[in-house]
């Protein structure tokens, strides 16, 4: 399926506009993008690292997670807000762009796995998941989104 007109189409729209057209649109959605960055990778890693043995270790993994999954789905929320209209102002850029195929598919390889194998291993009682299943899940989670993040800053690299 090509979504070459997908993306015409998305250059036309009026926040397409709105956002070419407006010196400070792109700089402020930008920075609120950097900082849901931080507040997604925040809660992201403060449970990975918890699955790898590291920090907070004197809490339940599970306890952990529920408490930073707000933060996590609050910035994806962000995230995903602050990121379409940028989408739709260099939308032609993004479809020639390998790196913004490559982060859109680790990022829903991100997304299926974070809501699903690694939610499901924070959530369990450690006691059942034995030492080695919490590191293997908390690597891969690591390494999905850095994924994630490389594709994204790579994106800049196509002029």
């Amino acid at each position: 399926m090509d979504l070459l007109p997908f993306f015409q189409w998305l250059t036309g729209i009026p926040l397409s506009q709105y956002f070419l057209s407006h010196t400070w649109a792109a700089p402020i959605a930008q920075v609120i993008h950097l900082v849901a960055v931080a507040v997604f990778i925040g809660a992201l890693a403060i449970v990975d690292m918890r699955m790898l043995g590291r920090g907070l270790t004197s809490r339940p993994l599970s306890d952990i997670a529920r408490d930073a999954q707000p933060w996590l789905i609050g910035g994806f929320l962000v995230l995903f807000i602050t990121g379409f209209p940028q989408l739709t102002s260099t939308a032609l850029k993004q479809y020639y762009s390998p790196f913004f195929w490559w982060k859109m598919e680790a990022l829903v390889i991100g997304l299926i796995f974070t809501f699903t194998v690694r939610r499901r291993v924070a959530m369990t009682d450690e006691a059942l998941l034995g030492p080695v299943l919490p590191k293997v899940v908390g690597i891969l989670s690591l390494a999905i989104w850095t994924s994630v993040t490389i594709g994204a800053r790579l994106i800049g690299l196509m002029g």
